[in-house]
């Protein structure tokens, strides 16, 4: 029998987006602090968070290369956020809210929110205490552990390295609560405080930059790092709970059944390796024995995640709630079906964005060029950028299959798979650095989130959860030749588009580029009865 559906409150009764009333009302909905979503308003608020996220990242990677360029200052601030993110990662498995969302949904669909509440302090006491005594032994072995995993920085270079990453240990305490405590939100399919997090985290490493660079240098960015994950992920976070009712209890039960499950589920995302997260801990090593090959591997890579965030990340943070729900209450082919169409739409969007990221790598790299940050810089940094952008449907659809397992409570298949992928793809990537040096890595990276991705899907497939004879074949087949056309369309126009010098012509290229792209896909797509062009265009309206 299937569990009864999750109860909802009055509030989010009447909060919930409608398609019917006036534009402002559904903005009121949208936007409004307890608003349960649908997975669509989800992902429509999740997208335009990261849209402004990536604006935000984008300005700061502008003015960070405008202070302190490609070069070894900027490897060790980009490098010493490994030892934090992976304390973390291999500690609570990451991102905690996946595994509590889908023990919480339990809790829900029965009624007891009482519960629910206890079991969140649990993991959270718990875990802080672990994870503290954890950051304070990397405080200590810091650097011991920089010597060994930049083995190219100078001595100098890695005693900054050192420092920097030593001031941001503390962060992931703040990022760990903000997930666990985030969770009580996503269960009520409450989405806007996740949405905003991202914004004061990236605001407050820009304003780091734009009030202490002058005093503290490179230790500027460190210090906004703290200042946004605090007031971010952490503070917001709280807030947002408390607000809907959750009630923190101090109690340490390390026998409670929901920090055993929790335990169950999340230490195959403690032990395994996921080439999704490993993969720019394998760039970093071998980069660091080319100076400035760090910063213009983080710069092609964050503007890279940038579009990747919005169609990817967003639609598979809101998916989870969404898909553990159809889990849990026995809806097994419409579990497949959500996730077929998942895959399959935001896999074709991303075709088409690939086209146009690798057509206009050069202006759009172009335009973080000033200052520190040379010519030569940009150059190398858009050939980066070009081949990472061909992988960003497999980065985009690997993230939806991943949580198609966590939400089916299976942490362990993903965890095993990933942890395999990783050890087999390291002598793959050390094998292309030295044949090709960083564009060898850049390649090795794509060819690594091809067996990650195919690997998952395979893997779903056998397991009767995912049928991989489900997915929109012949949307995608649409969609990879109006990309092919369209890719190869504005990058012959791009290169004789000589208008105008510096920024002006970047942006000139970027803005005729951009619409010839659009032009041709568009009319590619309809020309072949695609739906794809109907599904973008009528969703805003819906």
């Amino acid at each position: 029998m299937s569990p009864a559906p999750p109860p909802h409150t009055p509030a989010e009764s009447q909060l919930a987006p409608k398609s019917s009333g006036s534009g402002r009302s559904r903005l009121y909905a949208l936007l409004h602090p307890s608003a349960s979503h649908s997975t669509f308003s989800a992902t429509l608020l999740l997208m335009l968070s990261s849209l402004l996220s990536a604006v935000l990242g984008l300005v700061r990677v502008k003015y960070i290369n405008y202070l302190f360029g490609a070069g070894p200052t900027t490897d060790a601030y980009n490098a010493a956020f490994e030892l934090p993110d992976m304390l973390a990662y291999f500690l609570v498995g990451g991102v905690a809210s996946i595994s509590l969302v889908t023990i919480l949904n339990r809790y829900r669909a029965e009624g007891d929110e009482p519960g629910g509440d206890r079991a969140i302090s649990v993991v959270l006491n718990a875990m802080l205490l672990v994870l503290g005594i954890a950051i304070l032994l990397a405080e200590i072995f810091a650097p011991i552990y920089t010597r060994y995993k930049f083995a190219g920085f100078s001595p100098t270079n890695a005693a900054l390295c050192t420092s920097l990453t030593r001031i941001l240990l503390p962060a992931q305490l703040f990022f760990f609560l903000g997930g666990v405590i985030g969770s009580k939100l996503l269960v009520r399919k409450i989405f806007l405080y996740q949405a905003i997090s991202p914004l004061i985290y990236n605001a407050g490493i820009l304003l780091g930059a734009v009030l202490f660079s002058a005093r503290f240098g490179i230790y500027s960015l460190a210090i906004g790092v703290l200042a946004g994950v605090i007031l971010g992920p952490a503070a917001l976070n709280a807030l947002g709970a408390r607000r809907e009712g959750w009630r923190y209890t101090p109690v340490l039960d390390l026998r409670h059944p929901a920090f055993a499950e929790w335990l169950r589920l999340s230490i195959p995302l403690m032990i395994g390796v996921s080439l999704a997260t490993a993969d720019k801990w394998i760039l970093s090593f071998f980069a660091s024995f080319d100076s400035g090959g760090i910063s213009r591997l983080t710069v092609a890579k964050t503007l890279f995640n940038a579009p990747m965030g919005i169609i990817g990340q967003a639609a598979g943070a809101a998916s989870l709630p969404f898909f553990s729900s159809l889990f849990a209450q026995g809806k097994t082919t419409e579990f497949a079906s959500a996730v077929n169409r998942a895959v399959s739409r935001i896999a074709c969007v991303a075709l088409l964005l690939a086209a146009w990221m690798i057509a206009l790598a050069p202006p759009i790299v172009d335009l973080f060029r000033g200052g520190s940050f040379h010519r030569s810089d940009a150059t190398l940094t858009a050939h980066y950028f070009a081949i990472f952008a061909i992988s960003i449907a497999l980065w985009a659809a690997q993230g939806i299959y991943a949580r198609a397992f966590y939400a089916a409570g299976n942490t362990f298949t993903p965890a095993l798979a990933g942890t395999i992928i990783t050890v087999v793809s390291i002598p793959i990537y050390r094998a292309l650095f030295h044949s090709f040096g960083i564009t060898g890595l850049a390649i090795s990276s794509d060819l690594g989130i091809l067996a990650h991705t195919a690997t998952l899907a395979v893997l779903l497939h056998r397991r009767n959860l995912v049928s991989l004879r489900r997915l929109e074949f012949a949307e995608l087949l649409r969609a990879a030749l109006a990309a092919l056309l369209a890719l190869a369309a504005t990058r012959l126009a791009v290169r004789h588009i000589h208008l105008f010098q510096g920024h002006t012509a970047d942006l000139a290229m970027l803005s005729l580029g951009s619409l010839l792209w659009a032009a041709i896909s568009y009319i590619t797509l309809t020309a072949m009865g695609s739906t794809l062009p109907r599904q973008v265009l009528r969703r805003p309206a819906a």
